[in-house]
């Protein structure tokens, strides 16, 4: 019977699971607090990208401890990992810089005295066409950002190539070069997602050089093996499979969705997400086009209210109980304000917000708004309530103008992260929005599960991404 792993790289924590390849059941989990970031200017993200791998590299082999004699049934490794990101590394695949990681905002620094920034510059250099071959407009953060800021800057390192950081991962288990799947590619701003290869003049009106991009592989073939070193270090056999890492909004989609052609995903984390499946190419902003692991697309509303929102709330309420009554909350406060929300008025009494504390990220000047307070509504329940019925708004809005590309409106909701598995009275709110009850899977490492899916496409033990999908099982 096997096993596949599916391992998810991020700068807070790396996950692993171990998925059974006939039930769909975890076997196995492990987790691991990432370390190494690094003391930088305001603004910055820099990470040690060495020691970030020496994270993950243990949580494997934690995963590997903890199967123990089922170890030696894994048959495929899947990876994924957050997008954007990069870090530039020499030919025996050593980092020569730091890994500056999607949250870096030099690129919104002022490129001139007229206060343009290097991401306006940068966008003004691609043209405003680039965006329909390339499904996104750049951003501070991602890949040729970073690479354009750093080659205006003097301090790109000659002879480097970049790498996204779970890129860079499994080139260390499988001791190859560094290669780079559609849909992490597809984040770095300079993709073409129809030819699913680099856009050559977007790199080049930017002024770099094609070769500094890694090569383009699609995820139904292996990137290698896992090698005998890393067999070593991780306690698993060696010459595993492993599968080029996929982005990891799309392994979260595809460790979520069984069926694609019906279903609509809400990701709520941190922030939050809305995505459709398509096999076409037409889109219209704010909707970005991202490429899907083997063929096809994502149509994805991103950068929209999550439990950041909320968490911006819980902290006004716990600045008043210190601030105005002396109390200091020694636990969180979200369970007692969702309480309070339940108690809401109808419609909150008229009381509405939108949101976006933090801005868009078509807009991000935007900001959040109250409108309709009157002496009657202003109510802690209405105003927690209120909060969490603009998530949902916002949600079912993004939704909309996917509709209104497609045309098709899905059958199905299927709720991932911990937003709507936590927060009933948010997961009432989105029911109400979307006229539809959410579905969440057994399982909670979406990502993770995605990243083990498509190893296992990769190893061929599943012939298609389809057949794979059957894994997944609802609530």
């Amino acid at each position: 019977m096997s096993v596949l792993l599916g391992i998810d790289l991020g700068t807070t924590k790396t996950t692993a699971i171990a998925v059974d390849a006939e039930t769909g059941l975890i076997l196995h989990r492990a987790a691991v607090a990432s370390e190494g970031r690094l003391d930088a200017a305001a603004g910055r993200s820099e990470w040690d990208a060495g020691r970030l791998i020496e994270c993950a590299i243990g949580c494997l082999r934690e995963l590997g401890r903890r199967l123990g004699a089922r170890a030696a049934d894994v048959a495929a490794i899947g990876v994924t990992g957050q997008q954007h990101g990069c870090v530039i590394v020499d030919e025996q695949q050593q980092p020569l810089t730091p890994f500056i990681n999607w949250q870096d905002q030099r690129g919104n620094e002022a490129a001139d005295l007229d206060g343009t920034t290097w991401v306006d510059l940068a966008r003004k250099r691609v043209g405003s066409e680039a965006i329909k071959r390339t499904g996104c407009r750049l951003n501070s953060g991602f890949l040729a950002t970073t690479l354009f800021w750093m080659r205006n800057h003097d301090c790109l390192p000659s002879g480097g190539r970049a790498s996204f950081l779970a890129d860079l991962f499994v080139s260390e288990l499988t001791e190859t070069d560094p290669v780079s799947e559609p849909t992490m590619a597809g984040s770095a701003g300079v993709f073409d997602v129809t030819s699913r290869n680099w856009n050559r003049d977007a790199i080049a009106a930017l002024g770099l050089a094609p070769d500094l991009f890694p090569p383009v592989q699609e995820a139904s073939a292996p990137a290698g093996s896992l090698s005998r070193a890393a067999a070593e270090l991780t306690g698993l056999r060696a010459d595993i499979p492993v599968s080029p890492a996929i982005g990891d909004h799309q392994a979260s989609f595809l460790g979520s969705v069984a069926d694609r052609s019906s279903s609509v995903l809400l990701n709520i984390g941190t922030g939050a997400q809305v995505a459709v499946y398509t096999d076409g190419i037409d889109f219209a902003a704010p909707i970005e086009l991202r490429p899907f692991p083997v063929r096809g697309n994502l149509l994805s509303n991103v950068g929209l209210a999550g439990g950041w929102s909320f968490q911006i709330v819980e902290n006004l309420v716990r600045q008043i109980g210190r601030d105005v009554f002396g109390i200091h909350a020694e636990t969180p406060l979200y369970d007692r304000l969702t309480g309070l929300a339940s108690r809401a008025d109808e419609h909150c009494g008229g009381l509405s917000c939108v949101p976006t504390f933090t801005g868009t990220r078509s807009d991000p000047a935007q900001r959040a708004s109250f409108t309709g307070l009157s002496p009657q509504n202003l109510t802690p329940a209405n105003l927690f309530r209120s909060v969490l019925d603009g998530m949902a708004a916002n949600y079912r809005t993004a939704w909309d103008q996917i509709v209104a590309v497609t045309g098709d409106r899905q059958t199905r909701l299927v709720g991932a992260g911990n937003g709507l598995r936590e927060n009933r009275i948010l997961a009432e709110a989105v029911s109400s929005a979307f006229k539809l009850s959410p579905v969440v899977t057994l399982h909670r490492e979406e990502a993770a599960f995605g990243a083990a899916l498509t190893g296992a496409i990769a190893a061929g033990i599943f012939e298609s991404l389809d057949t794979a999908g059957t894994l997944i099982q609802y609530e």
